[in-house]
């Protein structure tokens, strides 16, 4: 141990590992505050192992230190936030960014991001205009309703809503849709936050319509209608039709919201998948206010989405939240280069990459994994066992969850390598690879792979594999 402390003294000071040749030329790229950062830390690190007996005696010469701080600095200067390769099969994967936006949509941001926009200023009468004119009248267009607008996401729209229309009063919710999804978005919890009192009706998996009857009183200012869009309750159900809440509603005289979570503009089933509700349907039934996301089945950027009848939709404009909550004017100029697809559903389904993988086949994924496939095997070498299985996918993004996605996946068993180690590597690669485990062996499923990302993906596998 003394001889590990007498080498502490050898270790390089700052100023002389920053005047080291491989510092300095790194300083006309790099910041200096972020070098010597750099140059701390890896001090501190080889002042650590020199400490630990259990450690290897690193290497201190100058040049060797000064080649450390280096490749510290490339770490550091990577951007936290950054590009990665989804194969895990999950569409609408929260954690990778849920939908992946279209090309109409990333033009569009780019021609508003480098200049002016014309974002609240009427061009037409040379005056001050509203952000939400901008796609206004392609959801009413989409959907049926007679006004619109839009926030920085759904949740938001929820508590917008729930505060213009029934802050100070009580709002009546069905128990079995008091739910619960990610990022601790609980309607008990949002419905206090926006001043309403929950009045809860009916059981866990049976409400019926005269339980909302019996609850109006004269505190009474909305109905909430919430999709179960991340569950089920499966066997001995009953739930009240949005006709009939909106019947019992206009009796009343107050409105009735619905959380439709996934916002579904285009009728999905014939390509296989469960009947969901669009969004036209909803308004269609009597409903005075749909709200929904614009980053799940619609396949646009993060939005709160809300649509309905004029008179309620303005008492939403003037509440003083709206503008807390306002969309930016780059969410805004790629949801309304998404929306515009959706005029031609056929273009939609092939240009927005959400129900382009929604609605692929499984002859086409088997197609995509037989030209993958001999170039994966190329990449590996003989370092894994490759070769096509069935595969199913999920929606995710708490949408469809009963969906089941069935396809085709290329399957890799590593010989000398961990599962564990495979997927460490493939996620320090750059960029990122993401995929599952599943039956022992690790998948990459085509589905979610853009095809941009091939030549990507190969590079990294070949780098992991030749470690």
């Amino acid at each position: 141990m003394s001889d590990r402390r007498a080498l502490l003294q050898t270790l390089p000071a700052i100023d002389r590992l920053l005047g080291s040749e491989v510092l300095t030329v790194l300083e006309q790229t790099q910041p200096h505050v972020l070098i010597r950062d750099a140059a701390q830390q890896t001090v501190d690190v080889l002042r650590q192992q020199l400490l630990d007996e259990q450690a290897p005696i690193p290497d201190l010469e100058l040049e060797a230190v000064a080649r450390l701080v280096a490749a510290r600095v490339a770490e550091m200067a990577k951007p936290s936030l950054r590009r990665v390769i989804n194969v895990t099969g999950t569409l609408l994967h929260t954690n990778l960014g849920r939908a992946p936006l279209c090309s109409d949509a990333l033009q569009a941001i780019k021609a508003v991001a480098q200049g002016y926009s014309n974002l609240e200023y009427d061009l037409d009468a040379g005056k001050r205009g509203k952000r939400f004119t901008h796609v206004e009248e392609l959801i009413c267009k989409l959907t049926g309703g007679e006004a619109a607008t839009v926030v920085n996401n759904n949740a938001g729209a929820v508590m917008l809503a729930l505060a213009a229309l029934s802050g100070g009063h009580s709002a009546i919710v069905s128990r079995g849709e008091l739910i619960e999804i990610g990022g601790s978005f609980r309607i008990p919890d949002i419905m206090a936050a926006s001043g309403v009192e929950l009045v809860e009706v009916g059981t866990t998996n049976k409400t019926h319509l005269k339980d909302y009857a019996n609850a109006i009183d004269d505190k009474t200012a909305l109905i909430l209608k919430v999709h179960t869009s991340n569950y089920r309750i499966l066997g001995f159900t009953e739930a009240v039709s949005g006709e009939e809440l909106a019947e019992l509603a206009q009796q009343h005289r107050i409105p009735v919201l619905e959380d439709l979570g996934s916002g579904l503009l285009i009728d999905l089933t014939p390509f296989g998948l469960p009947r969901e509700p669009t969004v036209r349907e909803a308004l269609k039934s009597g409903i005075d206010l749909v709200t929904f996301s614009g980053d799940k089945l619609l396949g646009g950027p993060q939005a709160g989405i809300i649509v309905g009848k004029r008179d309620v939709i303005d008492k939403l404009r003037k509440h003083p939240m709206a503008r807390a909550l306002r969309i930016d004017k780059l969410t805004l100029a790629a949801l309304e280069a998404t929306l515009r697809l959706y005029l031609d559903p056929q273009k939609a389904l092939q240009q927005v990459p959400t129900l382009k993988m929604l609605s692929t086949s499984v002859a086409e994924l088997q197609k995509s994994c037989e030209v993958l496939l001999p170039q994966i095997q190329e990449a590996v070498g003989a370092a894994a066992d490759c070769r096509i299985v069935e595969a199913t996918a999920t929606v995710g993004g708490g949408a469809l969850p009963l969906a089941e996605l069935p396809g085709r996946a290329i399957a890799l068993a590593p010989k000398d390598l961990s599962l564990n180690e495979l997927t460490s590597r493939l996620r320090s690669c750059d960029p990122a690879v993401v995929g599952r485990i599943q039956d022992d062996l690790f998948l990459i499923d085509p589905r979610t792979l853009n095809t941009d990302d091939e030549a990507q993906l190969l590079q990294a596998l070949q780098q992991v594999f030749t470690l």
